[in-house]
């Protein structure tokens, strides 16, 4: 059965009209859609496997601390405890901002979820995220659901700026695609890992290091571990442009962010405060960029999987199963966590190794395609085709 806690309660309009664009700093992505209508959805997809079992920890479960180890922080009301959602679990202290939404009844937080694949490749995971569909498929879930939006003419015009276009939102609705100069830069994360291979080299290593401050990745990439990198130091200006260009009248309604960074094998404690408050600033900035349309918004976070419910031995998580995803918006019937929960105890695990899953990524993306965006049952089947084990999720927004 499941679970519910209770908490707390311009001048470029007219080139965006019946376009949507994408704009890239690294792997840090937006892309913007044309819809009908006054409702807004905006996708942030979290590259690298975010450990939900850190940003919301499960403290309520007998068996949560001795798994967990050093990954493990103090409960609500403790120095530097977790933020309480309600008793049994907590969010982690980085994001005061979804908190708030959360006391504000704004904010869902879905656990044990994942999609209906059982690959722990990111590559294979986020394709099959991004697809909706339990194959490779060309196209996005989230185009596919615009090919039903009325007058396609208008809807299905598409500008993608910056390197890439996510698979989200590649399909059958065109979309152009400009990438403006001084995008080549690698993203500092992948910077980070050459960075950490390299290192043991007693020539390599050095050399490597010297070359990467010459072209100014020094505090980004090879600075203190949990030094906040180019990629998280963007995500929040740009949701705020994103924000500003959804609030406009006659702009785009749907809107495809990502974060890249969550793929935390090492040091975790260090490297994933800082990415959390990026996120929570850039949700922040989404709702204070979308002013009077923040009423009439829902924003999906998601990644491609969980981590493993055990740290190993370098103080960091493994590729999992089970994890969790966000819900927010003025939309949002929020001030709540939404979870069958599986336990950690006993049985409880997948394989002895994940949290086991309880619901499906696709059942929320679809209760969102139905009930938000009004999007009737044929056009919420195209974009999730051969999905009747996963339900829409119901009662996610207000009304």
């Amino acid at each position: 059965m499941m679970e519910t806690c209770e908490g707390p309660r311009a001048s470029r309009r007219g080139f965006l009209l019946g376009l949507a664009a994408t704009l890239a700093v690294g792997p840090t992505r937006l892309a913007f859609a044309r819809t009908e209508g006054d409702a807004r959805l905006v996708v942030v997809i979290l590259r690298g496997a975010l450990d939900g079992l850190y940003a919301v920890q499960a403290y309520g479960d007998p068996a949560f601390a001795g798994l967990r180890g050093v990954l493990a922080l103090p409960e609500p009301g403790q120095e530097n405890g977790l933020l309480d959602l309600g008793g049994r679990f907590g969010l982690h202290p980085a994001m005061p901002s979804l908190h708030g939404l959360y006391a504000a009844n704004e904010a869902l937080v879905l656990h044990a979820v994942a999609g209906n694949y059982r690959t722990r490749s990111h590559f294979d995971a986020q394709d099959l995220l991004e697809s909706g569909a339990g194959q490779r498929m060309t196209s996005g879930w989230l185009n596919r659901a615009l090919a039903a939006v009325p007058n396609p003419e208008q809807a299905r015009m598409g500008l993608a700026v910056g390197l890439g276009l996510p698979l989200l939102l590649q399909g059958p609705t065109p979309v152009g695609a400009y990438a403006p100069p001084g995008l080549e830069r690698p993203a500092p994360d992948l910077v980070y890992r050459v960075a950490a291979l390299q290192a043991p080299d007693p020539v390599l290593g050095p050399a490597f290091a010297e070359g990467m401050r010459a072209r100014g990745f020094v505090a980004e990439t090879l600075g203190p571990p949990g030094a906040p990198d180019r990629d998280q130091l963007n995500f929040p200006r740009l949701a705020g442009s994103a924000a500003r260009l959804l609030a406009a009248p006659d702009g785009p309604r749907v809107a495809a962010m990502e974060l890249g960074g969550w793929d935390t094998h090492a040091g975790q404690a260090n490297r994933l405060p800082p990415l959390l408050r990026s996120l929570d600033e850039g949700l922040g900035a989404l709702k204070t960029g979308l002013g009077d349309a923040w009423a009439k918004t829902a924003v999906l976070v998601v990644t491609e999987f969980g981590r493993t419910v055990r740290p190993n031995g370098n103080n960091g998580t493994d590729h999992g199963t089970g994890g969790v995803a966000f819900v927010l918006g003025g939309a949002v019937a929020g001030g709540r966590v939404v979870a069958d929960w599986p336990g950690l105890g006993g049985d409880g695990l997948l394989e002895n190794r994940d949290l086991a899953p309880t619901q499906h990524l696709r059942g929320v993306a679809k209760g969102l395609l139905r009930d938000h965006l009004k999007l009737p049952e044929a056009a919420v089947m195209a974009a999730f085709p051969r999905s009747a084990e996963a339900p829409a999720l119901r009662g996610m927004v207000r009304g």
